[in-house]
């Protein structure tokens, strides 16, 4: 079962678009949403939600449609914004009584755990949090109505190092149990490593990767070799390319081939989710740059 789908998804603002959208969030898993900044990572969040509508296509969460079960889908979800829009006057109080009538689950016992786990009053002012303040703030409410689903919209941006791990840790702790599914959209790749299991890569309006981790990661391999040994064909079965001192880095998910032509004469290795999204990212264009060389 899918926690989330959309199928065949459109939408249009200004010069902005998003193409044809599909993919899936497979359930009890934790998903990572990468892409560049303004690619239209929070649009999509946002038409996942039914914040805003797509021009056309399907969204279903637990298979069904939001727009038709926005309240019973809403207390399934846990949701994380990167900016926390309440009151800035407002008490952690009276978030809570705010709040908490919007959840027929809402657990005040845990809610309370997580403001001590957080080090939060009761008493404390949303202006006088900081970031990483407000940050836990988002996760203690996200986490305190028992939800299945829990989407996080860039949840360690503004973050300091320091924050970012803890946050990252409190998230790996608490949510990663086969009950609950986790979409994590994030342009810090680094924050996946540690917890990912399945990857939605948006490139241009478009996705570009929809699998689980270690297929994608099966798939492709950075080889890194000497530059004169290379030919057009070769060049062909690289998804990029760049030359450096040393010889050449490529990506490519023909590695093998580069394997039985050189055997040891080339490196072989298994990129970083950050390498995997760079080179993808940089890709094409580099090599259309090589080739007018």
């Amino acid at each position: 079962m899918n926690a989330i789908e959309l199928n065949a998804v459109n939408y249009q603002y200004g010069d902005f678009e998003l193409k044809d959208i599909n993919f899936h969030v497979p359930k009890g898993y934790v998903t990572g949403f990468i892409g560049s900044n303004g690619v239209g990572k929070t649009t999509i969040i946002r038409m996942i939600m039914d914040l805003i509508e797509p021009e056309n296509g399907e969204i279903l969460v637990f298979e069904k449609s939001m727009r038709e079960y926005a309240v019973e889908l809403k207390n399934k979800i846990g949701f994380v914004y990167s900016d926390l829009y309440l009151n800035e006057k407002w008490t952690v109080k009276k978030i809570e009584s705010y709040i908490s009538t919007f959840y027929k689950n809402w657990n005040h016992d845990l809610f309370s755990y997580y403001l001590q786990k957080f080090n939060l009053l009761y008493s404390m002012k949303i202006k006088t949090l900081s970031t990483g303040m407000k940050m836990k703030l988002s996760i203690a409410i996200a986490f305190s109505h028992h939800a299945e689903l829990f989407i996080l919209d860039e949840p360690t941006s503004g973050l300091d190092p320091i924050v970012r791990n803890e946050v990252l840790d409190i998230i790996q702790q608490e949510l990663i149990n086969e009950e609950k599914t986790v979409f994590i959209s994030t342009h810090i790749i680094s924050d996946l490593e540690k917890i990912a299991d399945y990857l939605i890569y948006i490139k241009d309006g478009e996705v570009v990767l929809n699998n689980y981790l270690d297929e994608i990661m099966n798939k492709y391999k950075v080889v890194k070799g000497d530059s004169d040994e290379l030919d057009d064909e070769l060049f062909r079965i690289m998804n990029y390319y760049e030359q450096n001192k040393t010889g050449y880095v490529a990506l490519t998910d023909r590695a093998n081939v580069f394997k039985e032509i050189f055997g040891n004469k080339v490196a072989i290795t298994r990129p970083t989710i950050e390498e995997l999204m760079v080179y993808l990212e940089k890709g094409k264009n580099n090599l259309m740059h090589h080739n007018l060389d």
